[in-house]
């Protein structure tokens, strides 16, 4: 097994990673990579993540025997002892080079504060393979609500895309039992979004887990409960049985523009519809629309 998947983030060519996050434009790269002793280095306080999948590390080990680490530690000064690093970045090669038995590893030694320190360890955390879909909502929640960061700008730095990032924290607008559920496997991002603007998501997660639907069953579930229930009632067709990324964007267009909003789509693409009963609702529309400039 090779050594572990650089970041994507790292790389000018998917997005501008850390360097955006930042504020760094990346033209001049560090100039402080060095080797230093394995010992020398200690976790970073700011690691969000504990648990280090023994199997994995193992493997990675193995790796870095025959051929070293191939990737730079990114390391600070500690706070607390200048002879001492902290680690920001790679963690899991620092663990791998000490079961390997390793006397120096390289590291990239930046200059950074707390705040920093935390925003980089948590952008790398959010990276991570083995992340599930709640960890990674929960990671661009902290990004945005810690940091200022935008959607826009998360998914440009991440290699994301906006609808990916958008999607993904909707899944923390679930009850915390399917939240669980999500977490442990039982359920995909995949089955949840389509549990995001139903009634009683719960009891429909209980069923789709009981009768093994996979994502596309589960949608198909999730309409004909709501045509059998305006059936039962008379009424006209509920916007739930839109599909449940449409029902979530005029959600999302109706609470930041304070107006009612419809999204129709057809083979073309589709028309977005804003009412409104004012002149003075309209002319709020067109500021908020001219901020985002």
């Amino acid at each position: 097994m090779s050594e572990e998947p650089r970041p994507r983030m790292m790389g000018r060519g998917l997005g501008r990673g850390l360097s955006a996050l930042l504020g760094d434009s990346g033209d001049e790269a560090p100039k402080t990579l060095r080797h230093v002793a394995t010992e020398s280095l200690q976790p970073g306080r700011f690691q969000p993540r504990r648990h280090f999948d023994p199997e994995s590390l193992d493997a990675l080990a193995e790796s870095v025997r025959a051929q070293g680490i191939l990737q730079p530690i990114l390391v600070r000064r500690s706070p607390e002892n200048p002879n001492r690093y902290e680690i920001l970045a790679g963690e899991r090669r620092w663990r791998a080079a000490q079961a390997a038995r390793l006397h120096e590893v390289p590291v990239l030694v930046r200059e950074l504060g707390d705040r920093e320190a935390s925003e980089i360890a948590l952008v790398e955390n959010i990276q991570r393979q083995d992340l599930n879909p709640i960890e990674e909502a929960q990671g661009y929640h902290r990004l945005i609500d810690e940091f200022g960061h935008t959607q826009e700008a998360l998914a440009s730095a991440l290699g994301k895309s906006r609808s990916h990032i958008a999607n993904t924290l909707r899944l923390l607008n679930l009850p915390d039992e399917i939240q669980a559920m999500i977490a442990d496997g039982r359920l995909t991002a995949g089955h949840a979004r389509a549990l995001v603007t139903v009634s009683d998501p719960v009891q429909i997660a209980h069923e789709i887990i009981a009768q093994g639907l996979n994502v596309r069953q589960t949608e198909g579930y999730v309409r004909s409960r709501d045509n059998q229930r305006e059936g039962k009632s008379g009424g006209k067709r509920s916007d739930q049985s839109k599909d449940p990324n449409v029902a979530a964007l005029e959600q999302e267009l109706a609470q930041l523009l304070g107006l009612k909003v419809a999204i129709r789509s057809d083979r073309d693409g589709g028309a977005l519809s804003i009412r409104y009963k004012t002149l003075d609702q309209l002319d709020l529309v067109l500021a908020k629309l001219r901020a985002t400039r």
